[in-house]
């Protein structure tokens, strides 16, 4: 079982059932939680993780994805079985080598700061869930706005158990 939760609205933390924490972009590091920043770091804090790459931790396979010659990293993570993106803010244009490194994303948390980029994303990924995310610039109302699904109300967490929706997208919105 995997569970979402958004400690500000911006970031998002992950729990695995194995107690493995992965938190990205949180405003501060999670305590606990192997944390992952958006922009690299020389020399990165204890449990934290900013450059792309491959690494495998706690049975989560993860893969930080650069772009702008590698100034700004977005995560992909498979965890029990399931492909999850985290894409950071501000949204860059994705190439179609970088939506190859994606993969077959199950699950896609997004930030809406830019809403032509996050709609193009969205219908190139076609994830089967979104999580709609703030950002320093927008609300998780922007994102919600793109897919057409004004109104969420927004629940405490998010628990993926079993399987995902065998038809269409599930929308979350992550109370902060």
């Amino acid at each position: 079982m995997l569970t979402f939760t958004s400690p500000d609205g911006r970031s998002l933390l992950i729990e695995t059932g194995n107690k493995t924490k992965l938190a990205f972009y949180p405003s501060k590091p999670v305590a606990g939680a192997l944390n992952f920043l958006s922009k690299p770091e020389e020399e990165p804090a204890k449990d934290t993780i900013s450059w792309p790459g491959e690494y495998d931790i706690g049975g989560v396979s993860i893969r930080g994805i650069g772009q702008n010659d590698g100034g700004h990293v977005s995560f992909v993570i498979e965890a029990e079985g399931v492909r999850i993106a985290i894409l950071s803010a501000p949204l860059q244009e994705w190439s179609d080598h970088d939506l190859g490194l994606l993969g077959d994303v199950a699950v896609m948390a997004i930030q809406g700061d830019d809403p032509k980029i996050a709609q193009k994303v969205i219908e190139e990924v076609d994830p089967r869930v979104i999580i709609a995310l703030a950002s320093d610039k927008s609300s998780a109302n922007d994102v919600l706005k793109v897919i057409g699904a004004v109104g969420m109300a927004p629940v405490p967490e998010w628990k993926l158990k079993g399987g995902l929706p065998a038809e269409g997208r599930q929308v979350i919105v992550l109370e902060a």
